[in-house]
C-alpha cells in the first residue's frame, strides 16, 4: 500500500533489484540506490493481479489501460493531503459537536386532533 499515491493502480517492477514498488518514492524510501532508468518497464494490475510490459519509447494513449482487464491505470494522482479538524471526543460518547439535520415534524398535523376529524375518518 503506497502512502505517497492514494489511488495506485499497477505497481512498477525496478529495473534495478528486480523487486516491485507502488512508486519511484516508495523505492527510494527503502532501497539505498537509485532507480535505474529504463525504456521497458514490467507492471502488475492491481485489479487483476496479472503482469503486462509496456515500451515507454512507444507509449500511446491506448497503453493506459491493462491489457487483461481494461483498467484505466493512468490516473490524476492523488496525494494525501494535510486537513485542519476540530478534535473532540469520541461522537458515541459525546455528540455535541455533531448538528442534527433532522426538523422536528409539526405537531399540528396528526391523525388523533379532533379538528375536521369527521371529514378525515370518514
Amino acid at each position: 500500500m503506497c502512502k505517497h499515491i492514494l489511488n495506485a493502480q499497477v505497481s512498477i517492477r525496478a529495473p534495478c533489484c528486480k523487486q516491485w514498488f507502488d512508486c519511484a518514492e516508495c523505492h527510494a524510501e527503502t532501497q539505498d540506490h537509485r532507480l535505474k532508468k529504463t525504456t521497458e518497464m514490467a507492471f502488475i494490475c492491481k485489479k487483476c493481479k496479472k503482469a503486462f510490459r509496456k515500451n515507454m519509447a512507444e507509449y500511446e494513449e491506448s497503453d493506459e489501460y491493462c491489457p487483461h482487464c481494461d483498467n484505466h491505470y493512468v490516473l490524476q494522482a492523488k496525494t494525501p493531503q494535510a486537513a485542519l479538524a476540530v478534535e473532540s471526543e469520541d461522537v458515541r460518547v459525546d455528540s455535541r459537536m455533531l448538528k442534527d439535520e433532522r426538523t422536528k415534524e409539526d405537531q399540528s398535523r396528526s391523525i388523533f386532533t379532533l379538528q375536521d376529524a369527521s371529514s378525515r375518518l370518514g
